[in-house]
């Protein structure tokens, strides 16, 4: 008796697809993918269509009919076992061996697999290897065809939305619904794209049935839920908390641009005759707010911020540099919308003639993706050395626009030592703000930071409260960078004069 194919979101046009493929003699078929049932149900639809027997084997069930109420054949639990069995069959069987990675290194198996792969009977089987994580050896690479499931469309997902309210609905009965604002819901389908359906709607039904209440307090959890299930290794990271322009002194020029493009990025698409914001490039003074802005674009676009650990892409095996990018990259783009804040940009793609290429091609690899990525990934790039950073990365066109970040005015220092003041708790009356901001002419944000800070452990280890006396004795006692790295700082000045643009 037939098994029937599984209910579900099933493509025609994808099914036709797969089918197409084993029709025309594709021995070998390798789908990498974490939604393993939707994997297994397209072959179950795909076999009718064929009509042809369907098998299933894991290392944890062995062998296993799909198609009928039949026993699999004897001896045939073992990888090497169920390999021999598929090379000997001439039934066009079709044979899904489900997380067989593991065992790819064993030479028995590998060679198995390429004797498979290069049948020329036109009645040999179809091998289908369906896993997470799937890097094929060399030796069969070439072999293989890749087949990827396509993810779930916005239909689809406001679609599955809906079928989980209904279920929160039933459940909680009463004639209760969904709270759910307009904005969250749509924020929702837009985090939740890029993800098989699978883990879309586990995500979804957890933030429905959290309250019973759909709104922009859970978005949060949801993409840091789907960063976490993309698994981008150590060197991208998902940074929760952003920070708020109010938080930022001075920069006017910067934040009137980000304002003006922030309707635009939040757009599903950018008015007609405007092209979507791609990012910008912050070059200045080390502690004068670089990394602090960037952290603040995500929170006025309120989308996720996303840090690239320039210094954890390199890996001293060949190809694994670029990999760590490409699925950084990768990673960004499924987040999307999203901010991709790149700190100390020349660290990672200065190029080099002492590293075998490897510079070379990660800043190939980069300038490739920032001409042709499609999705909404707003790139915040900071650099301090711009002698370091490629000739390549700096032409007009790679980002909208290029910032510098200078040592902050009067006004930018009186505004950051009230900030400094107000986040400890102290009252801003009892200081002399602007004399202070006066006195520490030179000084960077980062600078001023600190001066606050010795100067509370100076009050405390002397059983005082914080004074203006305290604050004014550690700029006396501070030498800045501006004094002891002048001779660098008004050279980088001397270049970002007529190179870019006054944050």
């Amino acid at each position: 008796m037939n098994r029937s194919a599984p209910k579900g979101c099933i493509r025609e046009a994808e099914k036709h697809e797969l089918a197409v493929l084993i029709r025309a003699g594709n021995r070998l078929l390798s789908i990498e993918t974490r939604d393993e049932s939707r994997a297994r149900g397209l072959f179950r639809h795909v076999h009718l269509e064929l009509t042809r027997p369907l098998f299933q084997w894991s290392a944890a069930t062995g062998l296993s009919r799909q198609d009928m109420d039949l026993d699999a054949p004897d001896d045939s639990d073992s990888p090497e076992e169920v390999l021999r069995l598929i090379r000997q069959r001439r039934d066009r069987s079709i044979f899904m061996l489900v997380d067989f990675h593991p065992y790819l290194d064993n030479p028995v198996h590998l060679r198995l697999l390429r004797e498979i792969a290069t049948e020329t009977d036109s009645q040999a089987p179809t091998v289908v290897l369906i896993s997470p994580e799937l890097d094929l050896p060399r030796e069969i690479a070439s072999l293989a065809t890749r087949f990827s499931l396509s993810l779930p469309t916005r239909e689809e997902l406001e679609r599955m939305i809906r079928e989980e309210g209904s279920r929160w609905a039933e459940h909680h009965g009463g004639g209760k619904r969904v709270r759910a604002s307009k904005r969250a819901y749509q924020q929702l389908v837009a985090n939740l794209e890029g993800l098989p359906m699978k883990d879309a709607r586990r995500l979804a039904r957890n933030a429905i049935y959290n309250d019973g209440a759909l709104t922009e307090e859970d978005l949060p959890r949801v993409m840091e839920a789907k960063f976490q299930l993309l698994d981008p290794g150590g060197v991208l990271s998902f940074e929760l908390e952003t920070e708020r322009f109010a938080d930022v002194a001075g920069m006017e020029q910067l934040k009137r641009w980000l304002e003006q493009r922030a309707a635009v990025f939040g757009a599903p698409e950018p008015p007609p005759g405007l092209d979507m914001p791609r990012g910008m490039l912050l070059l200045g003074v080390q502690g004068c707010g670089k990394s602090l802005a960037a952290r603040a674009v995500a929170g006025l676009f309120g989308v996720p911020l996303l840090h690239l650990d320039c210094g954890a892409l390199f890996n001293k095996y060949h190809g694994e540099s670029e990999r760590n990018l490409r699925e950084s990259l990768q990673s960004a783009e499924l987040m999307a919308p999203c901010v991709l804040w790149i700190d100390e940009i020349e660290k990672g793609l200065s190029t080099s003639d002492s590293d075998g290429g490897v510079s070379g091609r990660i800043l190939g690899t980069f300038l490739t993706w920032m001409a042709e990525r499609k999705e909404r990934v707003f790139l915040v790039a900071t650099a301090n050395d711009v002698t370091s950073l490629p000739p390549e990365l700096m032409r007009k066109g790679r980002f909208d626009e290029t910032f510098f970040v200078d040592l902050p005015d009067t006004a930018a220092r009186r505004e950051i030592l009230a900030i400094h003041l107000a986040n400890r708790d102290q009252e801003l009356d009892r200081f002399d703000l602007q004399a202070m901001a006066e006195q520490a002419e030179g000084f960077s944000g980062a600078e001023l930071e600190q001066a606050v800070v010795s100067a509370l452990y100076e009050s405390f280890a002397a059983g005082e409260t914080l004074s203006e006396q305290h604050i004014r004795a550690e700029l006396e006692r501070t030498r800045p960078l501006s004094v002891t790295r002048a001779e660098e700082i008004n050279q980088l000045r001397a270049w970002a004069a007529d190179r870019t643009v006054s944050a």
